[in-house]
C-alpha cells in the first residue's frame, strides 16, 4: 500500500498542478483517472496478472492507480480554491508564477491535497485485502484461509485487523491534515 500511494501521489499531484489552471486538461485527467476508478477490483487486479504476473507488482499496480483519482482531483480542487488575492499579493511582491505556486498557491492548497491522499490511502487499505487473489499475500490471505475453512473467528479477526489499520492510516494523516490547516 505504501509502495503504491508512493508511486501514484508525485505524478498525481503534478498532473493536478498542470491541470488546476487548465479546465479541458482537467477534465481529461479526471475523467479518466475517474474510469479507472469505477473497474472493480477484482476484475482490474485480474486485467494486470497478464502483463506483470502473480505477486506483488499487479497488486501496487493497482493500488496505485486506484489511488490516482483522489489524489488528482483534490489537487486541483485545492489549487482552485486558492484565493485570488493571495496570488495577486504574491505577483505584487514580485514573485513569478513558479514561485507563487510553489511559495504561495501548493502551500494553501496542502490541507486539501493531503485529504486527497488519506482517500487514496483508506482506499488502498481496503483494496489491498484483494491482492490475496493474485498471490500477493497481505490479510487477504487470513480472511480467504478463514473462508475456506469456515473459520468465522478467522475471518472477523483479519477484518478487524484491517479495519484498524485503515484507522490507524486515515488518524495519523488527519492529524497531518488538521495541522496543515492550522499552519495556513
Amino acid at each position: 500500500m505504501a509502495l503504491a500511494l508512493l508511486l501514484a501521489v508525485p505524478p498525481a499531484v503534478a498532473l493536478g498542478v498542470a491541470a488546476a489552471g487548465r479546465p479541458r486538461l482537467a477534465g481529461l485527467a479526471v475523467g479518466t483517472a475517474g474510469v479507472i476508478f469505477t473497474i472493480p477490483s477484482l476484475a482490474l487486479f485480474a486485467l494486470l496478472v497478464g502483463p506483470l504476473g502473480l505477486g506483488t507488482a499487479p497488486a501496487v499496480a493497482a493500488l496505485a492507480l486506484y489511488s490516482v483519482l483522489p489524489v488528482l482531483r483534490n489537487t486541483v480542487v485545492g489549487l482552485q480554491e486558492v484565493p485570488p488575492d493571495a496570488v495577486e499579493a504574491a505577483r505584487g511582491m514580485g514573485m513569478t508564477e513558479t514561485q507563487a505556486l510553489w511559495r504561495v498557491r501548493l502551500p494553501l492548497a496542502l490541507p486539501v491535497v493531503v485529504g486527497g491522499v488519506r482517500v487514496a490511502a483508506v482506499t488502498a487499505v481496503g483494496m489491498a485485502t484483494v491482492a490475496a487473489l493474485v498471490a500477493a499475500g497481505g490479510l487477504g490471505d487470513s480472511i480467504f484461509a478463514g473462508l475456506r475453512a469456515g473459520d468465522e473467528t478467522q475471518v472477523l479477526a483479519a477484518i478487524a485487523v484491517i479495519a484498524a489499520l485503515a484507522l490507524a492510516v486515515d488518524g495519523t494523516l488527519a492529524l497531518i491534515e488538521r495541522g496543515l490547516r492550522r499552519g495556513r
